[in-house]
């Protein structure tokens, strides 16, 4: 029999995330698998068109309910629970979204849980990095009824257009809780791409010096069209935002183009970003463990070296 898979899509309200597309690809390997992606939201028509173009998805399920508003994962995970009984594998993107989700899902069905999924090969055998990605681990969930698990964003290029999966209004009768409910959100608010799916990054590290020294990494991002990340080490120096922390305890990226400025390369933030497709590494100690992982080095000083690079872009 085959496989059914639900995938869960993450969204703004109004459009489709890039990690469900990539969910999709993660399902696809799957042989003979049945995609279906379930849209939570107050309206979720416009959402639902989008993921039923997704290639390889042959069903979309439209959850519409006041209450989802805002992505609360304490109001969403009872509603995709309720949907789950004909699946045998419920995916999410492991984004922040995904993470807070998914757990809460598998808790409710009393299922066991898959995180950072870099490859499928049933719907039971997985593939997922340990040891800050130096290893990879088989899993299998012999016997379970269903799996819930967690795609790893950088593991997968998203699945193109193409597909027209039928549309489906599925009503759910499902206890909300009151325990939970939306206060406020705050966002740094820029037109910068997001950084978990930018295919251009332009990170700092400690050697900027001070959150007055990131603007010339600012600079740099906004004339080549990238996003801004920095290193643990300039986080937790105050020189840039949480939400911009790339490694292992911070966004896992893989763009088409990744700039270390500044970053010495250490094993945390090389985890972070060992699925980047090129590699640019600008530091003023020739020694630093960046360039053993760079695809082009530069030895300088980054306050003369990125005004320099500016006036050529």
């Amino acid at each position: 029999m085959s496989a059914k898979i639900l995938i869960v899509a993450e969204h703004d309200g109004a459009k489709l995330n890039v990690s469900t597309a990539k969910c999709v690809s993660c399902a696809r390997a799957v042989p003979g698998a049945e995609l279906t992606v379930a849209v939570c939201a107050t309206s979720a028509a416009p959402i639902a068109a989008q993921a039923a173009q997704l290639a390889g998805v042959v069903r979309v399920l439209s959850v519409e309910n006041p209450a989802n508003t805002h992505a609360l994962a304490a109001v969403l995970a009872p509603q995709i629970a309720a949907l789950a009984e004909p699946f045998n594998l419920i995916l999410g993107p492991s984004t922040t979204f995904g993470k807070d989700l998914m757990a809460r899902i598998a808790g409710l069905l009393g299922a066991p849980q898959v995180s950072d999924i870099m490859a499928l090969e049933s719907a039971t055998r997985f593939r997922r990095p340990i040891y800050a990605g130096n290893a990879i681990l088989t899993v299998e969930a012999d016997g379970a009824a269903r799996v819930v698990g967690t795609v790893r964003m950088a593991s997968f290029e998203a699945t193109g257009d193409g597909g027209s999966a039928a549309i489906e209004n599925a009503a759910v009768s499902v206890e909300l809780p009151s325990h939970t409910r939306f206060i406020s959100v705050s966002a740094a608010k820029t037109d910068r791409p997001d950084l978990q799916t930018a295919s251009k990054v332009v990170s700092g590290g400690r050697a900027l010096g001070s959150a007055e020294g990131f603007k010339i990494l600012y600079s740099l991002a906004d004339k080549i069209g990238a996003a801004v990340g920095a290193s643990r080490a300039a986080v937790d120096a105050g020189y840039a935002p949480n939400e911009m922390q790339v490694g292992q305890t911070g966004k896992i990226i893989a763009p088409e183009l990744y700039m270390a400025i500044g970053i010495s390369g250490a094993i945390q933030h090389l985890t972070g970003i060992k699925d980047a497709r090129t590699i640019v590494a600008i530091n003023k100690d020739g020694e630093a463990p960046i360039f053993e992982v760079a695809d082009f080095g530069l030895v300088g000083d980054l306050f003369q070296i990125i005004p320099e690079i500016e006036k050529l872009v």
